[in-house]
């Protein structure tokens, strides 16, 4: 049995408590990771020609409000 089908099988016998607090905790680990990618691609310019393309829509008013 691999690990992955080995945490499946143990978060399918958790209780309605256990999952519950399990969610919570992997929903908090997804969100850490997002922010750790996201401030890591910020850092090394990643993100930099589709911030500039989203500066460069904005100021030919090629935008629209949200």
């Amino acid at each position: 049995m691999t690990k992955l089908e080995q945490i499946e099988k143990s978060v399918s016998e958790l209780s309605s408590d256990e999952f519950e607090r399990f969610s919570a905790w992997f929903e908090a680990l997804q969100a850490e990771r997002w922010d750790r990618d996201l401030a890591e691609d910020a850092a090394n310019g990643t993100l930099d020609e589709l911030a500039e393309l989203a500066l460069s829509e904005f100021r030919s008013n090629r935008t629209r409000p949200l």
